[in-house]
This record gives C-alpha cells, sequence and structure tokens, in this order.
C-alpha cells in the first residue's frame, strides 16, 4: 500500500476515477462528517483535477445532531431543512454527481438517548430525495475514512495505521495497480451476476442458525454487480463491493432471519437481529441492543417494513478477508450476504422506471424513505435457488460460491 503520505491521495484517485468517474465539467457533492476532513480535501483536489466544475462539501457534526435529538420539540425531530432538499435536487437537475464517506468516529453516539426519538429523528424528505437522486439520476459513490474514533470501535484501540492497512486491503489500494485491479474485480463480480440470470430461479431459500426464510424474486429482475450507469456514466457505488444483488418481490418474503453481524444505525449498534416475515412484512422485531430505535426505523413508511435488496456475497471477500468486523454497512455488507428493508433497487427491473412507486409496489417492488442494509450471511448459512419448477439449486455453501 502507499506510503502515508500518498494514501489519501491514491485514495481519492480511485474514488473520483472508479467510483465516481467523474466527467470534465460536472459538479461534485461530497457529504462528510467534519472528521473526514482530510479525505475531503484529498477527493476535492483529485476532483478539479479531472476537470470538475465546482466541488460543493457538506460537513454534518454528530454533537450538533445529538442536541437536536435530546431538545428538539416532538414534533420538530423529523425536520427536513428544505435548502438540503434543493440541494439534491439540484444535482439531478444539473447533471452533478455525489461523493458520500463514512467512518463513523462515534457510532454509538446516540445510544444512551431515547430510542423512539432517536428514530423519530431522521430527515425524511432528505433522505427520499437522497434515494431518488442515488437511483439513476447521478453518478456517485461512497467511500470511508479510517479515524481514531472509528479505530477503537473495531480494532479496541485507536490504532489508525492498522484500520488504513484493512479498509486499504478491501478497496484493493495494497494492489501494486489498483484501478486495474478493480477494473478486474468488476469482470469477476458481473460474470457471476451473468450466471444467476442465466438460471433464472424462482426464489431464494435460507437455512442457517436462527434462519428458515424464503424469498421470491420477479420473473424479469436483473442480477446486478459492482457497475451502476447513471446518464451514461459507469460507475461504481460502493468502494468496497463484493455482492450480486437484485430487486426481490417483497410481496413472497416468509420466515426468520438472524443477523450475523451488528448494524450501525442512527448513533446506535443494532446487535443479535432477528427479524420474522410474514405475507411480505416485517411483524416482528428482536435485538439485544437498538431495538427500539430499529422498531421505529420499520415503522418510518408502509414500505419500510418490506423488502428492497437481496445480496449474495461469498466467505472470501477481500473485505472477509481482513478478518475484521467494521461496524460499517459499507464494509460489513460485502462481507456478508445481506437483505435490505426499505427502497428497491429500481435499475434491477427493466420496466420499474416507467412506473409510479404505488404502481412499483402493486407489482411487488417495494417503495420506501429508507434503505437499510443488514448482514445475514456466514459459512453456515445454505442459500439455494429454486426454479419455477421446484428443483433446489445449490449457491452458497459453507462460505464457498456454487455456481
Amino acid at each position: 500500500m502507499p506510503v502515508p503520505d500518498q494514501r489519501l491521495e491514491s485514495y481519492a484517485k480511485l474514488a473520483v476515477q472508479v467510483g465516481l468517474n467523474l466527467q470534465p465539467g460536472q459538479t461534485l457533492g461530497i457529504n462528510a462528517l467534519i472528521e473526514h476532513a482530510p479525505l475531503v480535501r484529498a477527493i476535492t483536489r483529485e476532483a478539479y483535477a479531472a476537470g470538475a466544475r465546482y466541488v460543493d462539501v457538506l460537513y454534518s457534526d454528530q454533537h450538533v445532531r445529538r442536541a437536536h435529538i435530546e431538545q428538539a420539540d416532538e414534533d420538530q425531530l423529523g425536520f427536513s431543512p428544505p435548502w438540503l432538499v434543493r440541494r439534491l435536487k439540484e444535482f439531478s437537475e444539473i447533471g452533478g454527481a455525489l461523493c458520500a464517506i463514512t467512518g463513523n468516529p462515534e457510532p454509538e453516539l446516540f445510544a444512551d438517548l431515547d430510542g423512539e426519538r432517536v428514530g423519530k429523528a431522521r430527515m425524511r424528505e432528505v433522505a427520499e430525495a437522497s434515494l431518488e437522486l442515488t437511483d439513476g439520476l447521478c453518478n456517485w459513490t461512497i467511500v470511508a475514512y479510517p479515524n481514531e474514533g472509528w479505530a477503537t470501535t473495531v480494532l479496541g484501540e485507536p490504532d489508525v495505521e492498522r484500520l488504513w492497512e484493512a479498509v486499504g486491503q478491501a478497496v484493493r489500494l495494497d494492489q501494486p495497480d489498483p484501478v486495474a485491479a478493480w477494473r478486474e474485480h468488476i469482470e469477476r463480480l458481473q460474470q457471476r451476476a451473468h450466471s444467476l440470470n442465466e438460471r433464472r430461479f424462482d426464489h431464494l431459500r435460507y437455512r442457517g442458525p436462527g434462519t428458515d426464510l424464503t424469498i421470491g424474486l420477479h420473473p424479469d429482475s436483473d442480477w446486478l454487480a459492482a457497475l451502476d450507469e447513471s446518464n451514461g456514466i459507469k460507475h461504481v457505488a460502493n468502494m468496497p463491493t463484493e455482492e450480486v444483488f437484485t430487486t426481490p418481490d417483497w410481496r413472497r418474503t416468509e420466515g426468520t432471519v438472524r443477523s450475523t453481524l451488528p448494524l450501525q444505525i442512527q448513533g446506535n449498534i443494532v446487535r443479535d437481529l432477528e427479524v420474522r416475515f410474514e405475507g411480505g412484512r416485517a411483524v416482528e422485531v428482536k435485538a439485544t441492543s437498538g431495538e427500539e430505535v430499529m422498531r421505529t426505523h420499520i415503522a418510518t413508511d408502509d414500505g419500510a417494513a418490506r423488502l428492497g435488496e437481496v445480496a449474495l456475497v461469498d466467505g472470501h471477500s477481500a473485505v472477509g478477508n481482513t478478518g475484521l468486523v467494521f461496524y460499517d454497512t459499507l464494509f460489513d455488507e460485502n462481507a456478508a450476504s445481506h437483505i435490505a428493508l426499505g427502497a428497491s433497487i429500481v435499475q434491477a427491473l427493466p420496466w420499474a422506471h416507467e412506473l409510479s412507486p404505488d404502481e412499483r409496489v402493486e407489482r411487488g417492488v417495494n417503495h420506501s424513505s429508507i434503505h437499510t442494509d443488514f448482514m445475514i450471511g456466514s459459512n453456515e448459512l445454505e442459500v439455494d435457488g429454486v426454479t419455477a419448477d421446484g428443483e433446489a439449486v445449490p449457491i452458497l455453501r459453507n462460505g464457498d460460491w456454487q455456481l
């Protein structure tokens, strides 16, 4: 991996050239916490070198957010500043690009607050505008910035250098030519998606400790991997990415599933999450921590308790090979198979963009203001693809890809 002085520049180049595939003349928006400033600056420099028209940075401070949760009136907890909504909508109108930075320095900052208030303190209109923007209206990517607080959560000590090594391995910064390594990796993932598309499974069946789940698929839903395309620009939305994913038929989700990795959400860590589905809806939620936040979260709107994504990851990903739990969905979802409550992956269905949200829901394509992934994969999880004729075909066994 590059020496520390070159590390940020190499990472920023990867984010701009591969993640965003930023085009000359585009305006770039960056969303980050104040602790992420060094990477923001590096990405900004690289963006201008790539011909960006302008780079607009929006910093957030979790302690300011905590004060809002503690002291705001009940009816103002979910306030969405209209200027933040307009910012996202205007990125779409001008053909802009968006980069989000993760790596939470204090992932449990809100854990001692009232869980119901935390769950309600969510900018729904901002979230909806963000999901709409990233649903094919702009090229975007998410990257992470190692910092002392995140390192302490992951490693038990503020060893930022060790966390950088793990992040570098996960995003292939440790390769002689990271950009070339990403091109090869993208091709491998797309071949895996192609093998699933050839099978046209009717549904997936999951069996493992605490998990007995069936998820129906659409007959014309495509499995996707690595590359997205927005306004004719191909980009990599998640860095790292190790998954193949599609939109399920939310109406055909039945059974119980147990998470295998913690979920960091809204200043809380949800541990040992268990969800029971009936008729396509999550009807029971349990967790040893963060349960109230999670229950409030999936009551956000009518689609928040239904599935919008199913993703498969084998046991040999670059993220999983680090041996770490990152307490960050961007990384942990690429170490284990996962499912997502909330908004669907509209790009997976060729006709979905032509329908209104209500029409999509009627055809089994979920709509929501949330999209919350949680990890359910392990070497003990067995995943089968089942054909319309009832033939069960192994997809994952002992963490190994079978197709």
